[in-house]
């Protein structure tokens, strides 16, 4: 049964996952895209929306593979909630429970060799996971058609590394969140009309 299985991969992913929503990027694109549930093009756009709109990453892409799994499976708009809801608990019950133990014994083993060897042994994972998911939808976006020279002159390619350069400026100078996301999607809009319009 679908719900069922969304339940259980997100239970399993909110579980093993390490580093925040960005850590879990590589081991969500390979559940989801393996069972042939997104394209990679389709996990790509679930990112971005994901982490463009309110509340934490996590929980926003559980929400929305749930939802149009659900309503893949059921037809109708309360089959998808109840997708949507399957996804999200089974994501962020684990968390839950580990939090409320860690709460309730951290003050006890906060100075434990062992507890502190686990979080320095844990940092350079998350580090090293939020990199594979950098390239993993790096290549997807600037390459979608494989790694190849004609690739670089291509409107996807160079409106891309544009876009991102300006990004990157921005964030530089510290500017605020809000609109960073907001003039990218406005940006990315133009370029999409142009593209249409000149391509």
């Amino acid at each position: 049964m679908i719900f069922l299985e969304l339940f259980l991969m997100f239970m399993k992913l909110g579980a093993f996952t390490f580093g925040g929503g960005a850590a879990m990027m590589p081991f969500l694109e390979d559940e989801v895209v393996g069972r042939g549930w997104l394209t990679a093009e389709e996990f790509v756009d679930f990112v971005a929306i994901s982490e463009s709109t309110p509340g934490p990453f996590a929980v926003n892409i559980a929400t929305y593979i749930g939802s149009i799994k659900g309503v893949e499976f059921g037809g109708n708009t309360l089959w998808g909630i109840l997708g949507a809801a399957c996804a999200t608990l089974g994501l962020v019950l684990p968390s839950f429970v580990i939090i409320l133990l860690i709460a309730r014994f951290y003050d006890k083993f906060k100075e434990s060799r062992l507890v502190k060897g686990a979080m320095n042994g844990l940092k350079p994972v998350s580090i090293g996971l939020i990199a594979a998911a950098v390239l993993s939808i790096g290549q997807v976006v600037l390459f979608p058609s494989g790694f190849a020279f004609s690739e670089f002159l291509t409107y996807n390619f160079i409106t891309s590394l544009l876009l991102f350069a300006a990004m990157f400026v921005l964030c530089l100078k510290k500017a605020h969140p809000i609109l960073i996301v907001t003039i990218s999607g406005v940006v990315g809009i133009g370029f999409g009309f142009l593209e249409k319009l000149f391509v």
